[in-house]
């Protein structure tokens, strides 16, 4: 469980379909920590890496899961297993900010992205992409960032708005989004006061 001297965070997860174990330390990039990824989706591994690097996470994700079919079951089950180990880091969520938004360009793609650590799960995702994958082995289908985003919002119990601004090139869209994501994670989680940021005492 999570303190501010010890905010860190594990889950490993089994099913017929993915075996996953994820690890996080949300103050990781003060300690050196870094942030790796192995789920057999190279795409996937450099978002994950993107989120735990901006994020200034120590992040570790690794899964086996049954990509002969699709990478649907993988990305969806890292999402609640990466969000649930960060909910578990969290704790009480004593002492931090709580809110925060940014807006984060990657060449011509600009998105926007606002959070709250409210203990109520929410995900409004507001992405046109131009319709291409990435290319890859396998390829990666971008239909399949909301699902992530989903099942992380939900297992860490947060409200998530993610909007486009702007943006032609579906890479750049995708990786914008991570980057805001783990911006604004890192601000909502830092530390600034004692008590829990909330009038009903709890978040």
């Amino acid at each position: 469980m999570g303190s501010d001297m010890d905010r860190t965070g594990e889950r490993q997860r089994t099913t017929k379909e993915t075996q996953i174990a994820v690890s996080v330390d949300l103050d990781g990039g003060a300690s050196g920590a870094g942030a790796s990824a192995d789920t057999g989706i190279p795409f996937f591994d450099h978002m994950l890496e993107q989120l735990g690097r901006h994020g200034g996470l120590g992040l570790d994700v690794r899964c086996s899961g049954d990509l002969e079919i699709d990478a649907h079951h993988t990305i969806e089950d890292v999402g609640i297993a990466l969000g649930e180990a960060i909910a578990d880091a969290l704790g009480d969520k004593a002492g931090v900010r709580r809110f925060a938004s940014v807006s984060v360009p990657l060449d011509e793609a600009l998105v926007d992205v606002a959070m709250d650590l409210s203990g109520r799960p929410y995900l409004h995702y507001e992405i046109d992409f131009p319709g291409e994958k990435i290319l890859g082995d396998p390829p990666f289908d971008h239909q399949l960032v909301e699902e992530f985003w989903r099942a992380f919002a939900v297992a860490a119990r947060l409200t998530l708005h993610i909007s486009m601004v702007r943006g032609k090139n579906t890479h750049h869209i995708i990786e914008a989004g991570f980057k805001g994501v783990a911006r604004a994670l890192r601000d909502a989680v830092r530390i600034e006061g004692a008590g829990v940021p909330s009038t009903k005492g709890s978040l």
